[in-house]
């Protein structure tokens, strides 16, 4: 498949496959088994470019399309999701609004965050505030030489390893969330024991707690109170990373079931010549295929200019849905070899799970494309 993709596309895709193939699949098990960030890997991954795809040259990037950064993305998730998770938050999330809102000092550290000098994570949820961001507790009191920032964090990807945060908190000067650079070395910055994940182990997740952390003014991001609106600017395109992710998961996990059936034999031949096997990868096979190409098509709508929010949820909504049911079907296929943790289907089926939950819940997603269809 390649949806007439351009040369510059497909030699991104090819790239990153053999990276995947020759580098990441043979650790990608002690990657989930050891639940540990893949440092090396991750690394190299920044030699590849992978972290500046999204930005200009000017500002140390390589000014790459959606759709070639969406295959990139594909083939690391198909590699290792933990790998993926981690290397996508430090590509967009963890360094899109230093590009966007930071002065001379904060594009420091983003540039050095494009090579993979430092790693940058997101503060946005909180024990009580997830989908609904406006319920946030955190404060970042106003003060004479800056701000002062107390507050609880949690979910935060790659906080053990984090040089620098981006957090989200609201002030008592302005209605509406900000936006906030926090180095992790400052006083007050204290990282919470990892959450133990059933899922994407290798991207470890921690709360954070801030307490009476001094930033300097230079440190806020953008204006008071609009956070919101510079998280809006760059939410599709989450959404549609999102989608790329799971993508790329269950396309690992429909290529094992299907090389699987064609191994495995019983009652005298492959059992993917058994009917009730080959429509069940048929039906996979369906399901990957059409979550793939409206994941590249939502991709290049943005790459065009013409990026809808709908578009994007709609991405993000059908592939994560697909990618947990495409590992589920996959897992069947193997039978009790599915339940085996000496096969990799059962890292798929733990890895998927994480898709339906990044870029906003299925849930919360239905809710506003009904608002996007009038309802």
């Amino acid at each position: 498949m390649n949806c007439n993709l351009t040369e510059i596309q497909q030699a991104t895709r090819d790239t990153f496959a053999e990276f995947v193939q020759k580098r990441v699949m043979p650790q990608a098990a002690s990657i989930d088994e050891r639940a540990e960030f893949p440092m090396e890997l991750f690394r190299e991954v920044g030699t590849l470019g992978f972290f500046g795809m999204r930005y200009p040259e000017t500002a140390g990037g390589t000014n790459m399309d959606i759709v070639s950064y969406c295959l990139a993305v594909m083939e690391l998730a198909k590699g290792s999701l933990s790998l993926a998770a981690a290397c996508t938050m430090q590509s967009l999330m963890a360094t899109y609004f230093l590009y966007r809102l930071g002065g001379e000092e904060i594009k420091g550290h983003f540039r050095a965050a494009l090579k993979g000098d430092e790693i940058g994570g997101i503060c946005m949820t909180e024990p009580n505030a997830g989908s609904d961001l406006l319920n946030l507790q955190s404060k970042a009191l106003v003060s004479d030489d800056g701000f002062v920032l107390n507050g609880q964090k949690t979910w935060v990807t790659s906080a053990p390893v984090a040089d620098f945060f981006t957090v989200l908190a609201k002030t008592d000067k302005a209605e509406g969330i900000s936006i906030f650079f926090v180095p992790a070395r400052l006083e007050g910055v204290k990282i919470g024991k990892s959450i133990e994940k059933l899922g994407v182990r290798g991207s470890p997740t921690s709360e954070v707690s801030f307490d009476n952390v001094k930033l300097p003014k230079n440190y806020l991001l953008g204006n008071l109170g609009d956070g919101s609106k510079y998280l809006r600017e760059v939410l599709a395109e989450i959404r549609i990373m999102t989608a790329a992710l799971a993508v790329g998961v269950a396309a690992a996990a429909f290529e094992y079931a299907l090389q699987y059936s064609k191994e495995r034999e019983q009652f005298g031949r492959p059992i993917g010549q058994f009917q009730a096997v080959s429509m069940n990868l048929a039906e996979m096979a369906v399901q990957l295929e059409t979550a793939r190409h409206y994941t590249l098509y939502a991709a290049s709508l943005s790459d065009a200019g013409h990026t809808q929010q709908k578009e994007a949820m709609i991405a993000k909504l059908y592939a994560s849905e697909c990618a947990n049911a495409i590992c589920d079907k996959a897992s069947r296929v193997l039978a009790s070899y599915g339940f085996a943790m000496d096969y990799p289907l059962q890292r798929y089926l733990r890895d998927a799970r994480f898709t339906l939950i990044g870029g906003g819940t299925s849930e919360i997603l239905k809710i506003n494309l009904g608002k996007e269809y009038g309802l």
